[in-house]
């Protein structure tokens, strides 16, 4: 289904209401499945997955109560209400349960619960609240994140949709880079341009942009600085940002001005393969860390084990940074459905760096690229 409903007063899109019940619906089975009375979902990606709902975290309680058997409820202050027409709440017919200050909010959180009950908290959930749920339940409560991992890994139709349009939509600031990416200016003048274009191509905010020239691609977590860009320089661009109702680019291209140096050629050319390697190899039934083998090993055999030095992906949606990791040791079995990206990169300390990143997504019979600009070195 199409991101293209609303509920009455949002100013967002929202999925249509069917995709959200059926996520209640299965949470619900997971926080039964898992043993327990209840899952407690506070403000975050888990709760706007849910629900569509964008709240923030205040010192006042706001939290989505999930129980195993019965019906949901979400919890809120009076004051806060307001903010629920931004959310699929209201088409799912949820109860809304508000208080006051004054009121124990907490209490009435696990109002209808078992006595005693075992439940469940999201990770966002800040520890001012998760104390005062202890002190009601007799117990510290467990962490939710085993059931929504489970729930939000496998992306549906809505969210590959939303996902495919993120990644058409960074493919076209990249399409644009020779616009803006020239030697004489600085990384910050370049990454100024590159943030427009990423809300003119449909992105609600460049969530983060790197641009890594030279000594600085190098550094895999550098942003921008006011270095300016010199014409024999490697240029690492890793960009993105969400597009309505909230799901994410991230895409890394690496650029040059002129023809690179032999060594320089070569070990791109092994990273493409690697990169290529490590695509190819996605589809249902292997694990995630059989994935970061497929680069990781190819790049070891071509002698750049020690330039490889971070995992080789990470899951993508509603955050940037979700499961599947894409690492060794991680087991998991991947499934149709799984979202993440495969950005293996090469970094020469002082001298220069690159990295080629896609978001692709796991089919019954391998994978789709939500990102296919050209993989090579690319001469501006």
């Amino acid at each position: 289904m199409a991101a293209t409903s609303t509920t009455a007063g949002s100013a967002a899109p929202l999925f249509d209401p069917e995709v959200y019940r059926e996520r209640m619906r299965r949470a619900a089975e997971l926080t039964r499945d898992a043993g327990l009375d209840a899952l407690v979902v506070a403000p975050g990606p888990d709760l706007r997955y849910l629900v569509g709902s964008r709240a923030d975290t205040f010192e006042r309680l706001t939290a989505l109560v999930i129980p195993a058997a019965g019906d949901p409820k979400l919890v809120i202050a009076r004051l806060e209400v307001p903010s629920l027409s931004a959310s699929a709440v209201g088409d799912l017919g949820i109860e809304v349960a508000d208080w006051v200050d004054g009121d124990d909010a907490h209490g009435l959180a696990l109002a209808g619960l078992p006595s005693n009950p075992a439940i469940a908290v999201s990770d966002s959930m800040p520890a001012l609240h998760v104390i005062p749920l202890a002190r009601h339940t007799g117990a510290t409560p467990q962490l939710a994140t085993a059931v929504l991992r489970e729930l939000r890994m496998i992306k549906d139709d809505a969210e590959i949709e939303a996902l495919r349009r993120a990644g058409a939509a960074i493919d076209r600031v990249h399409a644009r880079m020779g616009e803006w990416l020239k030697p004489g200016r600085t990384e910050r003048e370049v990454s100024d341009d590159i943030a427009a274009a990423i809300l003119e191509e449909g992105h609600t905010e460049a969530a983060f942009i790197i641009v890594g020239s030279g000594p600085n691609g190098a550094d895999p977590h550098h942003e921008f600085s006011d270095r300016v860009i010199e014409r024999s320089d490697i240029v690492v661009i890793d960009i993105g940002g969400p597009v309505e109702p909230g799901y994410n680019s991230d895409s890394t291209r690496t650029y040059c001005f002129e023809p690179p140096a032999a060594d320089v050629a070569d070990a791109y050319a092994a990273l493409h393969e690697a990169q290529r390697a490590a695509v190819d190899a996605v589809r249902p039934g292997v694990t995630a860390a059989s994935i970061d083998a497929a680069a990781r090993d190819l790049l070891r055999e071509r002698g750049l084990a020690d330039q490889f030095i971070h995992r080789t992906g990470h899951g993508i949606g509603l955050s940037v940074h979700e499961e599947p990791y894409i690492v060794n040791g991680n087991d998991i079995t991947l499934r149709p459905g799984m979202a993440f990206s495969v950005e293996p990169g090469v970094y020469f300390s002082g001298r220069w760096g690159a990295r080629i990143e896609d978001i692709v997504v796991v089919t019954e019979d391998g994978c789709e690229s939500f990102n296919n600009r050209p993989h090579e070195l690319v001469q501006l």
